[in-house]
């Protein structure tokens, strides 16, 4: 029965903390959190595993909502075992200033009755470090980053404590850092200082991290905290008891589609990347909704067509495109029903890019559960995606994760 439960704000997000968990020595399995049937879906997938991510749509929603179904994936993880939990986030903390992070960090760590978490979103091995509580991505403070254009979670500001402040009840007063010089003397002087941050009221301590060991010295800082909050590197230093298990599968024939409906700029390196020794096909929301079918039918019909490799059906390609956040459902409804066609005519794997575009393709395609394959890049691996009794492999990709080669590279490793 699994001990650790994690909570995702979104399917790439989850991905990405099954793998760390996974390197970690806990067997994971995630399951999609809208359709993790009750009782009986959450326990069926969580038998045999030592950890269980539950993957929501979160990140976006309303605050209430987001709350809500937060509490709900809590409360499956708890029947079904779990004693620890991790609110995953994303590395850019990606948020506004209502949440939802804070939010759901503060409901799930009441719901527990603890008094003290920490925030860590870095990940140093994709140039996410915070140092004196600002966020960086690469050189860049967050908010000079291409995040700060971001069309549904722009980051203003660079520093998790003011970011943190307008999303928790008490404002500055739930608040503290551990700042670096305390990390590098190491997981004793950490605990010490996240003790001294509770006595003086504090439930959310963010804490610095430039490097992995960091991360590997706060997750022995916590090992005495039942909630820990952060992007998916944090978990590297737990301790789980078997070594790295992956299922091992050779990716089957057929046409190498790319579906990316991810704005981000390592995204849009990626698709002109991969168009450059492969083809594509652009879809625009204004076609979308002239006439929805024309477009998803000529986009199956060229990629099962392609002799190239890979094939990317993709929504934007250069910084200079224009993106209109009312565009982003039509856009992910069109992808899925891509993915549904190629699946209904016998493609059996795809690369997906971007959370949303990556939720909204593995529910279309009734996906229930996932078990983690190789990974190819920091955060990014094959999967196995589980549906009535046959598998799909499925590469989920975070729109900012991945080499610029990673849209051919991955067919490349995985044969």
């Amino acid at each position: 029965m699994a001990t650790l439960g994690a909570i995702a704000d979104d399917l790439t997000g989850a991905t990405d903390l099954a793998i760390t968990l996974t390197s970690a020595g806990f067997r994971t399995t995630v399951v999609l959190g809208a359709d993790a049937d009750g009782e009986r879906h959450t326990l069926d997938a969580a038998n045999g595993a030592d950890a269980v991510v539950v993957a929501l749509k979160s990140r976006t929603m309303p605050v209430d909502e987001a709350v809500a179904v937060s509490l709900d994936a809590l409360a499956w993880l708890r029947r079904a075992g779990c004693e620890r939990f991790y609110v995953k986030y994303c590395s850019t903390f990606d948020s506004t200033p209502e949440g939802n992070i804070g939010p759901v960090s503060e409901a799930v760590l009441e719901a527990l009755d603890e008094e003290v978490t920490v925030i860590a979103p870095a990940f140093p091995a994709n140039g996410r470090t915070v140092y004196r509580g600002h966020l960086f991505v690469g050189d860049e403070p967050l908010d000079e980053s291409p995040m700060r254009h971001h069309p549904l979670t722009p980051m203003t500001d660079s520093n998790l404590l003011r970011l943190l402040e307008p999303q928790v009840s008490r404002g500055a007063d739930d608040t503290a850092l551990v700042p670096w010089p305390v990390v590098s003397q190491g997981a004793d002087a950490v605990r010490d200082a996240i003790g001294a941050a509770r006595e003086a009221g504090a439930r959310f301590v963010v804490v610095d991290a430039l490097r992995d060991a960091d991360l590997r010295t706060l997750a022995a800082a916590t090992d005495d905290l039942r909630l820990l909050t952060g992007g998916s590197a944090l978990a590297q230093g737990l301790c789980g008891p078997r070594s790295d298990e992956r299922s091992e599968f050779t990716l089957p024939g057929g046409p190498r589609v790319v579906l990316s409906g991810s704005a981000s700029r390592a995204t849009q390196g990626q698709v002109r990347h991969a168009l450059s020794s492969g083809s594509g096909l652009r879809i625009r929301a204004a076609a979308l909704r002239e006439d929805f079918e024309a477009v998803v039918s000529s986009a199956v019909t060229e990629a099962r067509a392609s002799e190239a490799a890979p094939f990317v059906v993709y929504a934007t390609a250069s910084p200079e495109d224009v993106v209109d956040t009312a565009d982003a459902p039509v856009i992910e409804r069109a992808l899925a029903e891509i993915a549904e066609r190629l699946i209904a005519a016998g493609t059996r794997a795809l690369l997906v890019a971007g959370g949303e575009t990556s939720g909204a393709v593995v529910r279309r395609l009734g996906v229930g559960s996932l078990t983690l394959g190789p990974e190819v890049d920091p955060g990014v691996a094959w999967m196995l995606g589980h549906r009535d009794g046959e598998d799909i492999h499925l590469m989920l990709k975070s729109g900012n994760f991945g080499a610029e080669d990673l849209f051919v590279r991955a067919w490349e490793e995985g044969a």
